[in-house]
């Protein structure tokens, strides 16, 4: 038998964002209970996960009190990534000692498009130091538990709020995709997880790029129409950016299942030569078989591009603008930036950031945009790919070893597990993880679809229609807050 579920509103699981605040909007439960159900889960069950590290539960408290009568989310409670995230008022690490202690001053865009959808801040989610790791295992807030295993790694770098969605504290959370940040917790907590077309969402105003289109914000939720609605909450940009999508379509309009016949390509191909694993390629081969029997066409094909040559044009730029970064916040803080203030694997990219020319950081930059040419036009002739997210599913616990020097952690842990990833941060091209598979110990299995660039709307809908020939929603990881106060049966 269950025991009672954690918090004052106890049908909280039974509906995804959407669902809560249409509950609120037609005064079925009120703003304050939601906000008092996922605060009564956070502190029943993170002193195990550890997915939330800077609460703001007063705040929230007063503002649910008030809640806006508009916003497609209006009186949803929701976890910021503690992440190149911008909330006036908010303290924002980076998961990086040397920046403790930093508040910041105002609102970014994203901020304000959050809550003008009417979400309720409780508060920032764990994170790696700077994002760049495909788990959530930072000195400074230390690591967050998968909620389906103990023993393996949450996810990076939106690990935190992947944790909390799958633990049940809230059904949607912010998430950023910089090689794979936003799919990879996504594919390991059993959730959707969206990286955006680049150019569709901007990273202002403090900054009009990031990591040239790389990096691209977005969410992990519980259902596709919530990712779609949350897209349509956050898009747009500031005319003149580098880069600009004009359009602005209404994605959860596609979250409803058409019947269009789309031309889908799947590939098991390994660009970087190493061999999958088994249930991953599985995976594959099932999603591609469903959506066979949805009437799509499904055929195989060669998924290649140069891996060593991409990775070390990527990560060479991530380099130089890790080390820009840092040096900006020294000057704007009057402090130093020291190797005892961060992991060597970042202090190392500082360095070798430091002593690229500016030469070539151009030919990185040139190189980046060609490959990105080339695996745009690779996939053009499909309406939407599939392939795996990660090449040998969920690694252990401790597995991203970011005491290593950056180039030995580039070559090893982070190359091997983002080269299904990585190159559609370089294409722009949007890329979605659905929860389509399970391996054999009955840990999540994400499988990649991907679509043209500025194709969200491709994706939404075969998303909507996958999810609705195979739903997950009622799949629940082994510690949960539906599980009782100790979060386990």
């Amino acid at each position: 038998m269950l025991r009672s579920p954690v918090g004052p509103f106890k049908e909280f699981d039974d509906y995804d964002a959407l669902g809560l605040a249409d509950l609120v909007r037609r005064r079925e439960v009120s703003a304050r209970e939601l906000v008092e159900t996922a605060i009564a889960r956070i502190e029943a069950l993170d002193s195990t996960l550890n997915a939330v590290v800077i609460r703001c539960f007063d705040e929230a408290l007063a503002v649910a009190e008030t809640v806006p009568t508009t916003g497609p989310f209006m009186g949803v409670p929701y976890l910021a990534k503690d992440l190149h995230t911008s909330w006036a008022g908010v303290p924002s690490t980076n998961s990086v000692l040397s920046f403790a202690g930093t508040v910041s001053a105002a609102d970014s865009l994203l901020t304000q498009r959050t809550k003008n959808a009417g979400f309720i801040l409780l508060g920032k989610t764990n994170a790696p130091e700077w994002g760049w790791s495909l788990t959530t295992e930072s000195p400074m807030h230390g690591p967050a538990r998968n909620p389906w295993a103990f023993d393996r790694t949450p996810g990076g770098s939106s690990g935190g709020a992947a944790v909390a969605v799958a633990a049940g504290y809230l059904p949607l959370a912010d998430a950023g995709d910089g090689a794979g940040s936003t799919r990879v917790p996504a594919a390991i907590n059993g959730l959707v997880g969206l990286k955006p077309s680049r150019g569709r969402i901007s990273p202002g105003p403090e900054a009009a790029d990031f990591w040239f289109g790389g990096g691209q914000s977005s969410c992990v939720s519980k259902t596709v129409r919530d990712t779609a609605a949350m897209l349509d909450a956050l898009q747009g940009g500031y005319p003149g950016e580098p880069y600009y999508i004009r359009e602005r379509p209404l994605f959860l309009d596609s979250a409803n299942p058409g019947n269009r016949r789309l031309r889908i390509g799947f590939s098991l191909n390994n660009p970087r030569g190493d061999t999958n694993g088994t249930v991953v390629n599985e995976a594959v081969c099932d999603a591609a078989r469903l959506c066979g029997l949805l009437g799509h066409e499904v055929e195989p094909f060669d998924f290649d591009y140069h891996f060593e040559a991409l990775w070390r044009a990527y990560t060479g730029m991530v380099r130089v603008q890790t080390a820009a970064q840092f040096e900006d916040h020294a000057r704007e803080r009057g402090v130093l930036n020291k190797p005892s203030d961060m992991s060597e694997a970042i202090w190392s990219t500082i360095e070798r950031g430091r002593a690229t020319s500016a030469i070539q950081h151009s030919r990185d930059i040139e190189a980046m945009r060609r490959h990105g040419r080339h695996i745009a036009t690779l996939t053009s002739r499909y309406d939407a790919v599939l392939l795996p997210v990660l090449p040998q599913g969920t690694r252990p616990l401790g597995y991203y070893d970011m005491s290593l020097d950056i180039d030995a952690y580039d070559a090893t842990a982070m190359g091997e597990d983002t080269v299904y990833m990585m190159p559609f941060n370089v294409s722009g091209q949007p890329a979605l993880s659905l929860p389509l598979g399970m391996d054999r110990s009955g840990m999540p299995l994400g499988v990649q679809l991907v679509a043209a660039p500025a194709g969200e709307a491709t994706l939404i809908e075969l998303a909507a229609s996958l999810e609705r020939a195979r739903p997950w929603y009622d799949r629940r990881a082994p510690f949960h807050a539906a599980n009782g106060p100790t979060g386990r049966y």
